[in-house]
C-alpha cells in the first residue's frame, strides 16, 4: 500500500467520524484502513480532538473496555448554544406567530435543517450519558428537530402515528387525552418498531399541558420500554403544571389568552445556566 501522509489520514478520520455520530470506531480499524500503528493513529487522534476542541466543533471521546475505542459526539459550547437559543426567541418573538388556542406557529423554523440541526444537537448533547436506544417522536411537526436528535446521537427514530396502517403490521394502539383541547385521542405504534426492555428519549416539538407527551410514555410502558428523557423545541408557561414532569424545553413562550401583544419567548432557565 502507498504511504498515506497524515494530512490525508485527518482528512479521512475527521469524515469518517463526524458522519457516523456516537459510533465507536476501534484503533485497530483505523490501524487497517490506513496501515499505521496504533501508536501513530493515536497520535492523530489526539491532534483531532484539539482541533475539534478549539473551535467548537464536537468531541472526540476515548471509550474503554474490550469494545472500546473513539467516538464522535456533536455538541455545542455554552455560549453558543445561549446565542444560537437567544436568537430563535427573537425570531420567534413576532405577535404575527399566535395562533388560536395559545400556540405559535413554528412551521417555517422547523424547515430550516441548519436550525434544526443545531436544535438536534443541543437536545443530544443533554442526553448522551442517559444512552437511549431510540428516539420517539409524535407525527407529524416533531419529525424534524427528533430526526436530527436521532441523527446527533446515531440513533433510530421512531415515529408514534395517530393511526395504525396496514403496511406497518400489527399495532399497539392506546388512548390518551389532549392537554389543550381535552378530548380522547389515539396514538398508534408497530409492534415491531421497538423491543421490550429498550430505552426511548422523547422529542417533540411543542408541549403545552402535557398530554401527547403523556401518551407516548403510556405508550412506551405498553412496550416495556423505559423513558430516559423528554425534550422539546418550545413549552408554554401555563399550565405551570404539565402531564409529564422532567422534561427539557429549549425555549418558553407566554402569551395571555389569544391577544398577541402580550407574546414572549425565552431561553429556558437550564439554558441560560450553561455558562454558569
Amino acid at each position: 500500500m502507498e504511504r498515506i501522509r497524515r494530512n490525508e489520514r485527518m482528512a479521512a478520520l475527521t469524515k469518517w467520524l463526524t458522519e457516523s455520530p456516537n459510533h465507536i470506531y476501534t484503533l485497530s480499524h483505523f490501524c487497517d484502513q490506513f496501515g499505521a500503528a496504533k501508536s501513530t493513529m493515536s497520535e492523530d487522534i489526539d491532534i483531532l480532538r484539539h482541533v475539534f476542541e478549539t473551535f467548537g466543533m464536537g468531541k472526540l471521546e476515548t471509550v474503554t473496555g474490550a469494545a472500546g475505542g473513539v467516538r464522535y459526539r456533536p455538541c455545542l459550547s455554552a455560549d453558543a448554544t445561549i446565542a444560537f437559543v437567544s436568537d430563535l426567541c427573537k425570531e420567534l418573538s413576532t405577535t404575527t406567530r399566535v395562533l388560536p388556542g395559545g400556540f405559535l406557529y413554528l412551521s417555517d423554523i422547523l424547515s430550516l435543517h441548519h436550525l434544526v440541526s443545531k436544535m438536534g444537537i443541543i437536545i443530544a448533547q443533554q442526553f448522551y450519558d442517559a444512552e437511549p436506544d431510540f428516539v420517539l417522536t409524535m407525527e407529524t411537526k416533531g419529525i424534524p428537530v427528533a430526526l436530527m436528535t436521532s441523527q446527533a446521537m446515531g440513533l433510530p427514530l421512531v415515529i408514534a402515528r395517530r393511526s395504525s396502517k396496514v403496511y406497518e403490521g400489527s399495532a399497539v394502539n392506546i388512548n390518551y387525552v389532549s392537554g389543550s383541547s381535552g378530548h380522547i385521542e389515539t396514538m398508534s405504534l408497530s409492534r415491531r418498531a421497538v423491543a421490550s426492555g429498550q430505552r426511548a428519549l422523547i422529542v417533540d416539538d411543542f408541549l403545552k399541558a402535557g398530554g401527547t407527551a403523556k401518551g407516548m410514555v403510556d405508550l412506551m410502558h405498553e412496550f416495556n420500554v423505559e423513558v430516559v428523557g423528554t425534550a422539546f423545541v418550545m413549552s408554554t408557561e401555563k399550565p405551570v403544571e404539565k402531564r409529564i414532569h422532567g422534561e427539557k424545553s429549549l425555549m418558553i413562550m407566554d402569551v395571555d389568552g389569544d391577544n398577541p401583544e402580550t407574546l414572549s419567548v425565552r431561553p429556558s432557565e437550564w439554558i441560560l445556566e450553561m455558562n454558569q
